[in-house]
């Protein structure tokens, strides 16, 4: 039974931390930028808010049942591991 683990490079978590701020900001100086009244802008504000709060809820969530679901196989590879030992000891 092998146990793969990925890392990520410090250049790969840098870049994403990069990209979200670049799009965050752009975004943001888009809405700014926008010839509109302030109430529509805070309201465009908030949809995006909510927009990049539901995408880290999803992640975290698909990522929660991809992990669960390998600890369950995890669980079932030993115990298949465990009786194919017990068979050939007898």
């Amino acid at each position: 039974m092998t146990q793969q683990t990925t890392q990520h490079t410090s250049a790969w978590v840098a870049f994403t931390y990069a990209s979200f701020i670049g799009a965050a900001t752009m975004v943001a100086g888009g809405i700014l930028f926008l010839p509109l009244d302030l109430w529509t802008k805070a309201y465009l504000a908030m949809g995006v808010t909510m927009l990049v709060q539901s995408c880290i809820t999803m992640v975290k969530t698909v990522r929660d049942v991809h992990e669960g679901k390998r600890l369950v196989n995890r669980i079932e590879d030993a115990r298949a591991e465990r009786l194919l030992m017990e068979m050939g000891k007898e």
